[in-house]
């Protein structure tokens, strides 16, 4: 509990919680009350105080970004504390909070990117026609975030150093019941094709979507399809030659030094990638809004570029060290 970054943890989570409570019980407010053609002094006040809850809610959301790497890098560099650990892999399965804890992160990254990608868009407009919808998505967003700091909690304080745990050659072993080792059991060759498939098709949709502003839509499914694709690849095959070993499917060591760390880039790419593209999809019915007209269909775009080059540089990453290690996987 104190190792600087748990520290900073829990401290981050706590606080981003308290200003989460006190912006939803003002968006509740703003669901109920709000009228911008009202000038009554409900309506001024209620004005004020967006401004600045909404940029409190930007830097937090902020940090809410950060903290997925950052509790990452945490369970990483912890695996020296237990017996059996190589990587965040054990770490996090030291108790049975690790795991849902890192997946309720990814959630919330993704929540968190689009509502600041509505915050941004409702910002643009004269007379914040997303006001309502961004608070009512915040309130939505809540409980999973207030889940994820008590899982988190419950993580932390329930370390025990005398406990062995497993290694990432157990926990993504093929020959496991788990989840993780479906995925790890997918045949490589169709799993490549269906990787450089969904590449295609989102690089190629998103770059005619940012040069005509056509088929928004198709990219908009297309993008949040080869995020999962591509954490499925990246289990099931492109693991495999980084280490070069055919058992081993771990999606942490990536991390480490031995990789140049690697891993924190590729995962930059794919959780940026997935967010951008989603955030196409959620803007795409408020292109009818009058005041947001001109403003969404620019900022579409742009999320489609940034979305399918950071698509493009993951799948560069993995393409590149395929093709220049000895290793090879049935022949490829």
């Amino acid at each position: 509990m104190l190792h600087p970054t748990v520290i900073a943890l829990m401290v981050g989570s706590f606080l981003l919680c308290v200003m989460l409570l006190i912006s939803s019980a003002h968006g509740v407010r703003i669901l109920r009350k709000w009228d911008l053609q009202s000038g009554s002094e409900l309506q001024l006040e209620l004005e004020r105080r967006t401004y600045l809850v909404s940029m409190l809610l930007a830097y937090a959301l902020g940090f809410q970004l950060v903290s997925l790497f950052l509790f990452i890098y945490t369970a990483d560099d912890l695996h020296r504390l237990f017996v059996g650990a190589m990587c965040a892999a054990g770490t996090l399965n030291v108790n049975p909070f690790g795991y849902p804890t890192l997946v309720l992160k990814v959630v919330n990254f993704l929540f968190a990117a689009v509502w600041l990608i509505m915050n941004y868009a409702d910002n643009r407009a004269h007379d914040y026609p997303l006001i309502r919808k961004k608070y009512g998505y915040l309130l939505v967003m809540m409980p999973c975030i207030l889940a994820e700091t008590v899982l988190q909690t419950l993580y932390f304080l329930d370390m025990k150093p005398n406990v062995i745990t497993s290694c990432c050659g157990t926990l993504f072993s093929e020959e496991s019941s788990s989840v993780t080792s479906g995925i790890a059991a997918l045949p490589s060759i169709p799993t490549k094709i269906a990787f450089y498939t969904a590449t295609l098709l989102t690089i190629i949709s998103g770059w005619m979507f940012w040069r005509s502003g056509k088929g928004g839509h198709f990219f908009s499914v297309v993008a949040p399809v080869m995020f999962v694709v591509s954490v499925a690849a990246l289990i099931s095959f492109i693991s495999l030659y980084f280490y070069e070993l055919p058992t081993h499917h771990c999606p942490f060591d990536i991390l480490q030094r031995e990789y140049s760390y690697i891993g924190y880039l590729m995962y930059v790419a794919l959780l940026g990638g997935g967010a951008t593209g989603i955030g196409v999809g959620v803007l795409m019915p408020f292109r009818r809004i009058e005041s947001l007209s001109s403003v969404v269909p620019r900022l579409q775009r742009l999320l489609a570029l940034i979305s399918s080059v950071l698509y493009l540089g993951f799948a560069l990453i993995s393409t590149v060290r395929m093709l220049t290690t000895n290793f090879r996987l049935e022949g490829y």
